[in-house]
C-alpha cells in the first residue's frame, strides 16, 4: 500500500479512537467502561498492524528517540515485570471489569502514543485531532448537563479529568489559530464544558484547574518579554490569588453558600469525610510499602494492602464505600503497587517532558503561550490525580499530550525531525531496519493473524462472558432461576482473563437468596450451589489473600449449609468449609468489622450462642462508635434472650448511633414498647421515624407517630405526620386532625 494509503488508515483510526468516550452497552457489564475500553482494544489491535507495516516499509516514519518515549517504555516495562512478582498475577495483568486497568489494557494507550507520534508530522493533524476531541467533549458536556452528571462517561471524576484535558485544547486552538475571525469559536466551545465541569462537582478537579490557572497567570508573566502585556498577566494573577484566599476565608459566609458555585470551595477540606477515609487509605501504603520497595504488590493489587491494614476508624466517616481497589491518589497507588521503580519510571516521564517544553522554550523552538498552556495542562492534570486516579479518557488525554510534547519540541529540528532531515540517521531509530520494505506483506500477514487471536481470546471472548453475565442477571430478576442459571453456566464455561467479575456476580446472586433455591427441586438447587462453590473457589486459588473473594466463597458454603439444614452431616461439612474461609478473610482484613458479623452468623446458625456473641463483641472493640457493631450484637442479645440491661445497653448505643437502619420492622416494634415504657420519646421517634420508612404504606406507623408528637407536645411535627397519614388513609382524616387540635 501506499503511503498516502497508511496515514489515511492509521489517522481514521486514531479519530475513532475518540468516539470510544460515548460507547456505553447496557448488554454488558459495568457498560461505561467495558464497552469503551473493548472498543478501544479491537481498534488499537487493528491498527498496529498497519501501523508495523508502515513502519517497516516507509523507514523515515519509525519513532525517533525520544525520552518521553524510554519513560512510558520503561514505566509499562516495570508495571509488566511486577504482574509477575505481585501477589495476584490475574488482577495485574487483566484487571477487572470495574476498572479494566490491568496491563493487557493499559499497554494500549502505551500504543496509542506510538502511532501518534508517527502520524502527527505538522500543525494541520493537531488542529484537526484536537478540534474533533473538543466538538465531542461538547457532546458529552451537553449529555451531562441534561440531568446526568456522570455523561456518557459514568464517573464525575473521570468526566473532570476528560474536560480539563478538551478545555486545554481549545484554548491552544484558540491561540494558534491565525484567523481571528474563527478562533473564538473555540472560546465558544468552552462555556459548555465549563457548566458540565461544575455539575459534575469533583473537588480534585476543581482544585487542579484552578491550580493551573494561577500557574498560568504567573508562568506567562514573569517569562513573557512584553512589560505591557506582563504586567496586566501579572496583576491578574495576583488578583486571581486574593480572590481564592478571600474565598477560603470566608467560606462559611451567607454570601458564599447561597452562591452554587463559590460554595464549590466547602468541599475542598481536610476535615471532609472523603478526605479522611482515603487519608487512612494512604497510612496503609505507607505501612505496607517497606514489604515491597522495589516493586509493590503488584500493578493492581492495591486493595490487598487496604485490606490488610484496615483500620476500624474507617467506620466512623462512612460505613458503605469501605472497599477501596485504588489509592484515590495516583503517586501512592503506583508506589505502592509498582515499587520504587514504578515511581520513578512513572515520574521520568514527566520529568522528560518538562525537559522538552523548558528546553525547547529556551531554544526557540516552543512559543511561550504552547509552553505555557501544555505546562498547565499536565498540572492540573498531575493535582487531580493527587485525589483519584487515570481511567481511558484520562489516560487517552495524556497521551495525546505527550505526543503533542514530542511534535512541539521537533516542529524545528527536535524529535520529529522533518521527513527530509531523516537520511543518515538510523542510529537514532528505535523500530525497524534497512530491510523493511522488502517485509511488508510478510508483517501485514503475521501482525494481522497475531492481532485476529488477540482480539478473539481477549476480546470476543469477555465479551460473550460479559453479556451472559447480564443475561443471566435478568432472567434471574425475571424469576427465572434456571434459565438464568443455564446462561451463567454457559458464559463461564468460557475462560478468560475477566471472568472473576462474571464469577463473582453468579456467587452473590445465588447465594443470597435460599428460598429461590428450595422452590427447586434438590438435584437442581445442588447443581447451583456446587457451580457456586466451585466459581467462587476459582476466584480464591487467583489469590486465597483477597479478604473479598474469601468472604464469598464462605457465603457459598454456608447458602450450602442453610439449604442443607435437614442433613446434618452435609449441613456441617458445609458449614466447617465456611468458618474457614471466613477465618481466612479476617486473616487477610483483621480490621474489617463486617468479616466478624458473617461469622458470628455462621456460629449462630452451628448454636454456638456464646461463640456469636464473643465474635460480635471483638468487632464492636474494633470501632465502638460504629453502629452497625453495636447494632449486631443488640440484635443477637435479643434473639438469644439475654438479659435485658445486657440487651438494652448496646440497643442504646446502637440508636444513638443511628443505627436503627440496620435494624428489621420486626425488630423495631419489638423493642418500641420497652423504650416507651421507659419514657424514652427521643429514641421510640427514631424507632417510629425508621418504620415509616420501612414500611411507608402503612398507616399504622403513621398514626402512632401522630400520638407519640401529641405526647412530646410537638403539635407541628404531629401536623405534618397527620397530612402523611391522611394522605395514605383518608379515612383517618377526622380522627388525626381532632388529635393534632387537642394538643396543647
Amino acid at each position: 500500500m501506499s503511503q498516502k494509503v497508511y496515514l489515511y488508515i492509521l489517522k481514521t483510526g486514531i479519530y475513532l479512537s475518540l468516539i470510544s468516550v460515548f460507547l456505553v452497552s447496557k448488554s454488558l457489564l459495568f457498560p461505561y467502561i467495558a464497552t469503551k475500553q473493548i472498543y478501544f482494544n479491537i481498534l488499537i489491535e487493528i491498527l498496529m498492524v498497519f501501523w508495523l507495516a508502515f513502519i517497516v516499509k516507509f523507514k523515515e516514519y519509525r519513532p525517533k528517540a525520544s525520552y518521553i518515549t524510554y519513560g512510558l517504555g520503561a514505566y509499562f516495562l516495570v508495571v509488566l515485570i511486577s504482574c509477575f512478582t505481585g501477589v495476584d498475577f490475574g488482577l495485574s495483568f487483566w484487571g477487572d471489569v470495574e476498572r479494566m486497568l490491568g496491563f493487557f489494557h493499559i499497554f494500549h494507550f502505551f500504543l496509542f502514543y506510538l502511532i501518534l507520534i508517527t502520524i502527527m508530522k505538522d500543525w494541520r493533524d493537531w488542529k484537526k485531532l484536537f478540534i474533533v476531541s473538543v466538538i465531542f467533549a461538547n457532546l458529552v458536556s451537553l449529555n451531562g448537563i441534561g440531568g446526568n452528571p456522570f455523561s456518557t462517561i459514568g464517573n464525575t471524576a473521570y468526566v473532570c479529568g476528560y474536560l480539563i484535558f478538551n478545555i486545554y485544547f481549545a484554548l491552544i486552538l484558540f491561540f494558534k489559530e491565525k484567523d481571528k475571525s474563527f478562533r473564538w469559536l473555540y472560546i465558544a466551545a468552552l462555556p459548555l464544558q465549563l457548566v458540565a465541569f461544575k455539575n459534575a462537582d469533583s473537588s480534585g478537579a476543581f482544585v487542579g484547574l484552578g491550580f493551573s490557572v494561577l500557574v498560568f497567570f504567573f508562568l506567562y508573566g514573569i517569562l513573557c518579554e512584553n512589560k505591557k502585556l506582563r504586567k496586566y498577566t501579572l496583576s491578574a494573577g495576583a488578583i486571581a490569588l486574593i480572590l481564592v484566599i478571600l474565598l477560603f476565608a470566608n467560606k462559611n459566609t451567607a454570601f458564599v453558600n447561597n452562591n452554587s458555585l463559590l460554595s464549590k470551595v466547602n468541599e475542598i477540606s481536610l476535615q471532609k469525610n472523603t478526605f479522611q477515609t482515603r487519608l487512612i487509605s494512604w497510612k496503609a501504603a505507607g505501612k505496607d510499602f517497606k514489604n515491597h520497595p522495589l516493586l509493590g504488590t503488584g500493578h493492581g493489587n492495591y486493595a490487598i494492602i487496604f485490606d490488610k491494614y484496615f483500620d476500624s476508624k474507617f467506620y466512623s466517616y462512612t460505613s458503605s464505600e469501605t472497599y477501596f481497589d485504588r489509592a484515590h491518589n495516583n503517586l501512592i497507588d503506583i508506589a505502592s503497587t509498582t515499587g520504587s521503580l514504578g515511581l520513578l519510571t512513572y515520574l521520568s516521564i514527566f520529568v522528560a517532558a518538562a525537559y522538552y517544553l523548558i528546553r525547547g522554550f529556551y531554544e526557540k523552538r516552543i512559543k511561550l503561550i504552547d509552553f505555557t498552556l501544555v505546562s498547565c495542562l499536565v498540572i492540573a492534570y498531575f493535582v487531580q490525580n493527587l485525589a483519584v486516579f487515570d481511567s481511558l479518557v484520562t489516560y487517552m488525554g495524556i497521551m495525546m499530550v505527550l505526543a503533542f510534547i514530542y511534535w512541539l519540541y521537533g516542529e524545528y529540528g527536535g524529535i520529529g525531525e522533518n521527513i527530509a532531515q531523516t537520511a543518515g540517521k538510523a542510529k537514532r531509530q528505535i523500530f525497524g531496519d534497512e530491510q523493511g520494505e522488502r517485509n511488508e506483506l510478510l508483517v501485514l500477514v503475521f501482525a494481522g493473524i497475531i492481532s485476529l487471536t488477540i482480539i478473539y481470546q481477549c476480546n470476543v471472548l469477555p465479551l460473550q462472558v460479559l453479556v451472559g453475565t447480564i443475561n443471566g442477571h435478568i432472567a434471574y430478576q425475571q424469576g427465572e432461576v434456571m434459565k438464568s442459571f443455564e446462561i451463567f453456566k454457559n458464559a463461564l464455561a468460557i475462560k478468560t482473563g475477566l471472568n472473576r467479575d462474571a464469577n463473582t456476580i453468579f456467587i452473590r446472586l445465588f447465594s443470597e437468596d435460599i428460598d429461590q433455591l428450595k422452590k427447586l427441586n434438590r438435584n437442581q438447587a445442588q447443581e447451583i450451589l456446587d457451580l457456586g462453590i466451585k466459581k467462587a473457589e476459582e476466584n480464591v486459588a487467583l489469590n486465597p489473600g483477597d479478604s473479598m473473594s474469601q468472604i464469598m466463597l464462605s457465603q457459598m458454603l454456608d447458602s450450602a449449609a442453610r439449604y442443607n439444614t435437614d442433613t446434618y452431616a452435609k449441613f456441617i461439612e458445609y458449614s466447617d468449609r465456611s468458618l474457614v474461609a471466613v477465618d481466612n478473610s479476617i486473616a487477610a482484613s483483621p480490621g474489617r468489622a463486617t468479616n466478624y458479623f458473617f461469622k458470628a452468623q455462621i456460629l449462630a446458625n452451628r448454636g454456638d450462642r456464646e461463640g456469636a456473641l464473643k465474635v460480635l463483641e471483638h468487632a464492636v472493640s474494633l470501632n465502638d462508635k460504629y453502629s452497625t457493631s453495636q447494632c449486631y450484637l443488640a440484635k443477637f442479645m435479643l434473639f438469644f434472650e439475654k438479659p435485658e440491661a445486657d440487651i438494652y445497653r448496646n440497643m442504646d448505643l446502637c440508636l444513638d448511633l443511628e443505627g436503627q437502619v440496620d435494624l428489621t420492622a420486626d425488630i423495631l416494634r419489638r423493642i418500641a414498647n420497652h423504650y416507651i415504657e421507659a419514657g424514652d420519646f427521643v429514641r421510640v421517634e427514631k424507632i417510629i421515624m425508621e418504620l415509616t420508612k420501612k414500611e411507608p404504606g402503612k398507616i399504622e406507623n403513621w398514626v402512632n407517630l401522630i400520638k407519640l408528637y401529641g405526647q412530646m407536645g410537638e403539635k407541628e411535627k404531629a401536623r405534618a405526620a397527620a397530612d402523611k397519614a391522611i394522605e395514605l388513609d383518608y379515612s383517618v382524616k377526622e380522627y388525626a386532625e381532632q388529635y393534632v387540635e387537642s394538643i396543647d
